[in-house]
């Protein structure tokens, strides 16, 4: 996974609020083993706190000396992203929104931007107050993705992905898989509270593995809006192999098994492995959001 060296990056399409204090309220899902549960039971690559009541209200975190929004000093081209993780981040931000408004372009619509909070240990957002241990997430109140960097260690050791630069990429086009189905009215329909795995909730994950996968077609042709030429300029088939290996190791089969010894299939949220895998690669293969159907 390779970014052109002298692309500029976009940082106003990051907001990084690392090290920053959140005051007031504290969020429901703590860290440890009740954040592994929280992920079990399905917020994991969610689409928002409030699924588990998560306390709301809370004031938007406060700045102090230490919050220093790095990005936006030390993240200016892609040389940067091919160097640090948090450059690679905003390189993989601008990369996917670059896609989605050149294809609502093509299509005759309007693209709306939605910005990444990257953020340590816990934060509040319109959905409300969340903890690292939720996972990465969008938030449709607000339109914005959150990540806590830190969870991609995570991804390795506690859920056996293999990790990589482009692991990291699918988690990121994933939640902007959730904005595309909230300005498209989709994600609505994961919603209901209903499990299982031929449950919407799964659908809606599913589709937004999909629409990964579409993104990551295009990923290499499609234009930065700056420069003229992509911001991505090369991607591995040992990258998409990230990809995939990433989507399985979340399969609600592989976390069940993980934690609880056994697979029910009447609990999932988010599909399985091979689902998972299955999506991904069809929206790689045929670069078409309109394959990515996953409720027909």
């Amino acid at each position: 996974m390779q970014f052109d060296d002298d692309a500029g990056l976009d940082t106003s399409e990051v907001r990084d609020v690392r090290g920053s204090r959140v005051p007031g309220g504290r969020a429901t899902i703590g860290g440890g083993i009740v954040g592994l549960i929280a992920l079990v039971l399905g917020v994991f690559f969610g689409v928002g706190p409030e699924q588990l009541g998560l306390s709301s209200g809370d004031p938007e975190p406060a700045t102090t000396a230490s919050s220093a929004a790095q990005v936006e000093r030390t993240c200016r081209t892609g040389a940067d992203a091919n160097t640090r993780e948090d450059c690679r981040i905003v390189a993989v931000v601008n990369s996917v929104q670059d896609f989605w408004r050149a294809e609502y372009g093509r299509r005759g619509g309007q693209y709306g931007d939605a910005r990444t909070v990257m953020f340590t240990d816990r934060t509040t957002t319109a959905c409300g107050s969340a903890t690292s241990a939720v996972g990465p997430f969008y938030c449709p109140g607000d339109h914005q993705v959150y990540l806590d960097l830190g969870f991609f260690q995570e991804l390795r050791t506690t859920f056996g992905a293999s990790g990589g630069p482009f692991a990291q990429a699918y988690v990121v086009a994933h939640e902007y898989g959730h904005h595309v189905q909230n300005m498209m009215g989709t994600l609505a329909r994961s919603q209901d509270g209903r499990q299982g795995a031929d449950s919407d909730a799964v659908r809606v994950e599913l589709q937004a593995d999909c629409y990964a996968g579409v993104w990551a077609h295009h990923a290499t042709t499609t234009p930065d809006e700056k420069t003229g030429r992509p911001l991505l300029t090369k991607l591995t088939d040992a990258d998409i192999r990230e990809g995939l290996d990433a989507a399985a190791a979340v399969g609600d089969d592989r976390i069940q098994e993980r934690f609880q010894g056994r697979v029910t299939p009447e609990n999932w949220t988010h599909g399985s492995a091979q689902q998972r895998r299955q999506w991904f690669s069809q929206g790689f293969e045929t670069g078409d959001m309109a394959r990515c159907d996953t409720f027909r």
